[in-house]
């Protein structure tokens, strides 16, 4: 005799992300990498482009090294969250995640977040298309041109961020009618 049961697992299954937003998932996730080996680089004491002067301005040592590596670090790990939107974690994260892991995540939430980051990004990074438009103070004619191909990445994030997030919302999207399997004996 079979017996009608609910499929949990075909109504939860979410289908495999395409290739194009995997690819641009991983590529969202290191635009962010170049600025801040920049950075990181400032805080080794590098120079990076800058004048003497200006580097002494920018006060990198001590306390004033702390934000320049968290920014990078902080911005690394936003731009790696992009990569869960097309990995099986973006939709149950692992179990050492604290307060999330080992329960499955709202898409709605998920898209919200990925949806407002988007945003955030877009109203960031894009005005930094007009780098070469503004005076270089403190930096080199060739550190300036530096900084500036440097920083071009970042202006990918925010679309790739969007069109992963579009394939995830979509990917997730909640079926019209519950499926339900035969169950046998």
């Amino acid at each position: 005799m079979t017996t009608p049961r609910p499929a949990a697992a075909a109504s939860t299954a979410v289908p495999a992300a395409p290739r194009w937003a995997v690819r641009a998932a991983h590529l969202a996730a290191v635009t962010a990498l170049p600025a801040g080996l920049w950075r990181l680089g400032l805080v080794a004491g590098w120079h990076g482009g800058y004048t003497e002067a200006g580097y002494r301005a920018m006060g990198l040592t001590g306390w004033g090294a702390v934000w320049p590596v968290f920014l990078s670090l902080f911005t690394e790990a936003l731009a790696l969250l992009t990569i869960g939107l097309v990995r099986p974690w973006g939709t149950v994260p692992p179990r050492w995640v604290p307060f999330l892991g080992g329960r499955p995540v709202r898409p709605r939430a998920v898209v919200l977040a990925a949806s407002l980051g988007a945003v955030c990004l877009a109203l960031l990074w894009t005005p930094f298309v007009g780098w070469w438009a503004l005076p270089g103070t403190g930096m080199t004619p060739l550190g300036h041109t530096l900084v500036g191909f440097l920083y071009l990445p970042t202006i990918a994030w925010a679309p790739l961020l969007a069109a992963v997030t579009v394939s995830y919302h979509r990917r997730h999207q909640a079926p019209s009618a519950a499926v339900t399997l035969p169950r046998t004996a």
